[in-house]
């Protein structure tokens, strides 16, 4: 029997009872990670990494019924041999390890394979079943180095100053925005949204080390931004606070910026190909790492990457979910916070 079918509700292991991300309330919720699409509110219990529990305190509430795991450490729930490995994809990230009677299956959520100084670097974990993301798969998308980019990045803010600009950074509340204070982190201020501010107390208050920011406030000056970088979620990229600013210039950091039309779209003055999420060769390389038997791909560009593993001998097969749209769960984050 296989360890997980795929329901109306979210992922399912019908040996162990629980369900891995549902978007439905489920008596346990085993999690991925502590982005909107991946975990909702309503679960009786919640099972995720420890770097994941003040995330969910953060935006789902206080008084969850939340049992936390290490990396690398096994839980049996029902019989069932559950563990969590790292995904690479935010602060703690992890992939879902499955046993039973032999059949071992892993649950990615999303991950990514280049080592981006916070998240603990994605550890490839071999398995018989494999569920795949594909945000970026296809061929097109093929990151350059974080430190390229980022010194793209600086080099930009740089410019923006010279010019009196103050310079707009827009980024995931949840791991992009952290990687950028790490990065960017020196003499020159930073300036936070609220929404990211709140994870970051709760971060430090776990023990990540973090740069230290200053809150955007009412009482803030808007001419004092303009020493600095200000990051904030996308929510806000087009809202009336971005446009009170004077002399703004807005910078979009998104894997989607390396399409020329993706920051047309976003009216961004520069785009950087930032992600939390493989491209194309690293999601090849993870998949074969795994040497998995099967692999199901979910969210994204499902179709064309399903089709190109099993052309390329590895069996998949497409499977329907509601993960992948960080973006719209993000505003109702931030309505929630309002």
């Amino acid at each position: 029997m296989a360890l997980i079918t795929f329901t109306n509700k979210g992922i399912y292991c019908k040996q162990g009872d629980f369900y891995i991300d549902p978007w439905r309330p489920v008596d346990l919720a085993v999690t991925t990670h502590g982005h909107a699409d991946h975990v909702k509110w309503g679960n009786k219990a919640y099972l995720c990494h420890e770097l994941t529990k003040p995330i969910l305190n953060q935006r789902l509430g206080a008084d969850l019924n939340i049992q936390t795991l290490p990396y690398n450490e096994e839980l049996s729930i029902n019989g069932v041999k559950v563990s969590l490995f790292p995904a690479g994809h935010v602060i703690g990230s992890s992939q879902i390890r499955l046993e039973y009677k032999g059949e071992i299956c892993v649950i990615s959520g999303d991950y990514k394979v280049e080592y981006d100084g916070i998240s603990t670097e994605f550890e490839p974990v071999k398995c018989h079943t494999f569920v795949s993301e594909s945000t970026f798969g296809l061929p097109i998308y093929k990151w350059l180095p974080q430190d390229i980019v980022f010194q793209q990045i600086r080099d930009w803010v740089s410019d923006n100053h010279d010019k009196l600009k103050t310079s707009v950074l827009v980024a995931y509340s949840l791991g992009k925005a952290q990687r950028l204070i790490k990065n960017l982190a020196g003499d020159v201020p930073i300036y936070v949204h609220n929404s990211i501010a709140n994870l970051n107390e709760g971060f430090i208050r776990a023990g990540v080390d973090l740069p230290e920011t200053i809150r955007i406030t009412p009482e803030l000056k808007k001419e004092e931004l303009q020493k600095g970088i200000v990051i904030v979620p996308p929510a806000l990229a087009d809202g009336k606070w971005m446009k009170s600013l004077q002399s703004a210039a807005t910078g979009v950091c998104s894997g989607w910026m390396q399409v020329r039309a993706s920051r047309r779209w976003r009216s961004a003055d520069a785009g950087f190909a930032l992600s939390d999420h493989a491209d194309w060769p690293g999601l090849l390389s993870a998949i074969k790492a795994t040497e998995a038997e099967k692999v199901f791909v979910t969210h994204g560009f499902v179709s064309t990457f399903s089709k190109y593993l099993n052309e390329i001998g590895i069996a998949s097969e497409e499977v329907v979910t509601r993960y992948g749209n960080e973006e719209e769960e993000e505003k109702e984050i931030l309505t929630k916070e309002a």
